[in-house]
């Protein structure tokens, strides 16, 4: 599991300093004004708008990082508006008193009396914590969708890391078994050995440089398929292969490199002993959004086969493939029923 990096807890504290900075000198900015009676402010503007300052910063405080982070964000919203309230109450009253008793003391050469009305200081107290309560959430909802992005890249790059790790493994396989193939062509001396090279130089360039593609068309992946399944033939004598294609449409995209490890299965675990015997049955079907593909193969009866044995390396690349990039969106199962073995695969694209 991906874990926030500590730079995005240095970068939140930097911006709470930020944050104070910008709120309470635009707040004060707006006050001096607001208590002014034109817009050159004298110094007794400035005076009373530090002094109601004084008096309005600790509820905002409070407010901002104590029942905001315990109890709004928490879900514990009657506690909060309870809270919240009695916040408002206590320091409203607190300003009238530091206004009507408190003050005169240290300014005793001014004539001290609040500028507004009891209602009208619950109001602007009112105002001020509604307001930066918005700007608080507001602030820490940019600040969260930063960090998940952040957090999304970092998986998204994750997955693309572990793709190309399975990849790596893919392609040695897949040209060792071909390897198999032509050697079994050499010894018997066959005609065929030489347009063989070429069917496979045209599928190891599909493997070793289409594959980094995200997503292939069915067309292409079709195509491969049939390559090497002709590839594959020129081993075998006759081999009774069944291929059924029921696409809508041809420019429905998969991820490269799902299908040819399955038929690569087929052929190495059904394609021998009795040849008179031996199967491959391949069904692909596409209807608007969902993608579906069943193999089926006989399996050596001198030999038989356990069901985790079957496949190996390439049926474990598949799942950790399809859970990477289609993750609860296909279905992936094996059996092995009558000496057959059958894998089926669906994906639902509908994001993809």
């Amino acid at each position: 599991m991906l874990q926030i990096n500590p730079f995005f807890l240095l970068k939140k504290s930097h911006n709470k300093v930020v944050f104070n900075t910008l709120l309470w000198g635009f707040s004060f900015v707006l006050l001096l004004f607001v208590f002014s009676e034109d817009f050159s402010p004298t110094k007794i503007d400035y005076v009373y708008t530090i002094s109601f300052f004084i008096t309005l910063i600790i509820p905002v405080i409070i407010n901002l990082y104590f029942l905001i982070p315990f109890f709004l964000k928490k879900e514990k919203y009657l506690i909060f508006s309870l809270l919240f309230l009695t916040n408002l109450a206590l320091f409203t009253q607190l300003n009238i008193w530091f206004f009507n008793s408190l003050i005169e003391g240290f300014f005793s050469d001014y004539y001290f009396i609040s500028y507004h009305s009891n209602i009208k200081i619950v109001f602007i107290f009112a105002v001020f914590l509604i307001i930066t309560t918005l700007i608080k959430l507001s602030k820490d909802w940019i600040y969260l969708n930063k960090v998940e992005n952040r957090t999304l890249k970092l998986e998204k790059q994750e997955i693309e890391n572990q793709l190309s790790s399975l990849k790596a493994q893919i392609n040695p396989h897949f040209l060792f078994n071909s390897l198999n193939v032509l050697y079994s062509l050499s010894l018997k001396n066959k005609k065929e050995t030489t347009e063989a090279i070429l069917q496979l130089s045209d599928i190891l360039r599909y493997v070793l440089y289409d594959v980094s593609t995200k997503k292939i068309t069915l067309k292409e992946e079709v195509i491969l398929l049939e390559k090497y399944i002709d590839f594959q033939k020129s081993r075998h004598q006759k081999p009774n292969i069944n291929f059924d294609v029921k696409v809508d449409n041809y420019n429905f995209k998969i991820y490269p490199m799902l299908l040819l490890p399955l038929i690569e299965n087929s052929f190495k675990h059904g394609i021998k002993g009795e040849i008179e015997a031996a199967f491959i049955d391949i069904k692909i079907k596409q209807t608007k959004n969902s993608f579906s593909f069943f193999i089926e193969n006989n399996l050596p009866k001198e030999k038989p086969v356990e069901y985790n044995n079957v496949g190996g390396l390439g049926l474990k690349n598949i799942q950790q493939n399809l859970a990477l990039i289609y993750p609860k969106k296909h279905s992936f199962s094996t059996s092995i029923t009558n000496n057959k073995f059958q894998v089926s695969l669906k994906i639902n694209a509908n994001e993809y």
